[in-house]
């Protein structure tokens, strides 16, 4: 089975795009996140900073192999708002984001194909105002040595160009180093052939 590491994103939070249609103003917003966490804060803010406005709309997606998601209409009918916004999200193939639709209501309804419609085109134009980066998924362990090995380890950390995040130096050495997912299990195998480290994956 292929093990997938690699996922895109958003390098950091969008600048607002906004769409009009008939008097209503939708405005869209994304943002990069790591957990569900940062959702409710988020939507927070943005309820302060737009306290006149009806609706607040947004979708979600986390994490590569078992994506979680959510989408939200906040009181516009069913799957108007939240779906269309996370249509956007699995259209530009994005994970670890957030997308979020304000709604000033302009006083002339839309129906449900025009309320699609402008949350579709509100969550197209602010990913579209975003910066898309690639990331790994990396796996981490810890390193445990005598100092007189330290040649052996650096030896395979240079030739093996893996990422070495922490280390402390003294009789006893400790390392933490980073590795692509795909890769782990063959780094953990070269270093268990050195015989002289103990290694322990940490996440």
């Amino acid at each position: 089975m292929q093990i997938i590491d690699k996922f895109k994103t958003l390098e950091k939070p969008s600048a607002e795009a906004i769409f009009k249609d008939k008097g209503s103003k939708f405005i869209g917003y994304a943002y990069p996140i790591e957990s569900e966490k940062e959702v409710a804060p988020i939507i927070l803010k943005l309820k302060e900073s737009h306290h006149k406005a009806r609706h607040w709309c947004y979708a979600w997606r986390l994490g590569v192999e078992n994506n979680s998601f959510r989408a939200n209409d906040d009181g516009e009918p069913n799957n108007s708002a939240g779906k269309p916004i996370y249509g956007q999200i699995l259209s530009f193939e994005l994970t670890n984001v957030l997308i979020v639709v304000v709604r000033y209501f302009g006083g002339t309804k839309l129906g449900v194909g025009g309320l699609i419609n402008a949350y579709k085109t509100a969550a197209n134009l602010a990913l579209n105002e975003s910066k898309i980066i690639s990331k790994t998924i990396d796996t981490h362990f810890d390193l445990q040595f005598d100092y007189i090995n330290m040649n052996k380890v650096m030896r395979l950390i240079k030739e093996k160009n893996i990422n070495l995040i922490h280390q402390e130096m003294e009789l006893d050495c400790k390392f933490e180093i980073s590795i692509r997912k795909k890769e782990a299990k063959n780094i953990k195998t070269a270093f268990d052939d050195l015989r002289c480290v103990k290694i322990k994956q940490i996440n």
